[in-house]
């Protein structure tokens, strides 16, 4: 295979976009390791009371991403995401106003490798999130077992990350004035092991707690598809049936995290590594689907509501594919 190596004379600030991309892809793939091996290390030198110090406050602080979290605005509002915005770029997209008065559950799709469109919008404010939809707060779902890992809970709470459960989701929903936003990548991490160029195949046909969820808090659904998002790495080929799908699959069932072999370009070529191409992500959030809240709704109304959020999130992409580079002939699916 023939390497490409970046140019020397490359500019400054692309340094810094780059950079910026190699701490973020670092924090998803070895973060929480490091924090565990430090709290555990730290215990046997003679900064152990560091850790045992923070344990008292970990007792302490246990409920406190079930609550909301804690965000720290000068970390979403850091420098290193614009760099990491520009390094794409990423952009908002607005289409219609929302009440900030009211609470919402925004459906993420498609849910990428590494679900970069989610956090770049929702977890700092590099794109304006504050500014285009003004009175409302995110908050990104995100996997419960990294919010037990010390040290990295606290810094995925900075950004406005919440724990993938009920009782986050209520506490979030419930917040009387409104002015929430509940976050939720659809497809979870199943769907990531389908995320690569070219991929409009979504985790949703069977995909209804979150609709329930809407319907139960009485809060609208709002489709929002991130063009751009499955471009961002290629992956080794895994077919349903095939022996490395086969693995996937059941590590995904015992941890909850799924393991897709992705690649992309590297720090000084752009041939082969783990950073993602520099690529557009265009995160589009559609309008809100009123929903009426029932205690008990039936199946039946589940469905109903569920095959309208799958309409609406169609007519997005339909309305939009265009603008982003997406062929005519192209339709989103889903499994």
């Amino acid at each position: 295979m023939k390497v490409e190596f970046a140019p020397l004379a490359v500019p400054l600030q692309r340094r810094l976009q780059t950079a910026s991309v190699v701490q973020w892809v670092f924090s998803f793939l070895g973060l929480a390791q490091c924090c565990i091996v430090l709290f555990a290390g730290l215990l046997f030198t003679r900064f152990w009371l560091i850790s045992a110090l923070y344990a008292v406050w970990w007792a302490w602080d246990w409920d406190t991403p079930s609550k909301g979290g804690r965000r720290a605005p000068f970390i979403r509002n850091s420098v290193v995401w614009r760099h990491m915005r520009d390094y794409f770029p990423i952009t908002l997209v607005k289409t219609v106003e929302l009440d900030p008065t009211k609470n919402y559950i925004f459906g993420f799709h498609p849910h990428g490798v590494l679900v970069a469109g989610a956090f770049l919008n929702f977890c700092t404010e590099a794109t304006g999130f504050s500014k285009i939809f003004p009175g409302l707060t995110p908050h990104l779902m995100m996997l419960n077992l990294w919010f037990r890992v010390p040290f990295f809970r606290d810094y995925l709470m900075s950004g406005g990350l919440v724990p993938s459960d009920k009782e986050t989701a209520s506490y979030v929903l419930k917040k009387p004035g409104g002015g929430n936003v509940l976050i939720i990548a659809v497809g979870g991490a199943q769907e990531a092991l389908d995320a690569r160029p070219g991929a409009f195949t979504l985790l949703l046909a069977n995909r209804k707690g979150f609709v329930r969820l809407a319907i139960a808090h009485g809060v609208p659904l709002v489709p929002v598809f991130s063009f751009g998002e499955n471009e961002l790495f290629d992956q080794v080929e895994n077919p349903k049936g095939s022996w490395l799908r086969w693995t996937q699959e059941y590590l995904q069932k015992i941890m909850g995290i799924s393991l897709p072999l992705f690649h992309a370009r590297g720090v000084f070529q752009y041939s082969f590594g783990l950073l993602p191409y520099r690529r557009p992500i265009y995160t589009v959030v559609g309008k809100p689907i009123q929903v009426e809240k029932k205690h008990n709704p039936s199946q039946e109304e589940v469905d109903e509501l569920h095959e309208k959020y799958m309409e609406e999130l169609c007519k997005l992409f339909e309305e939009h594919k265009l603008k982003y580079h997406i062929p005519e002939d192209q339709h989103l699916s889903f499994i």
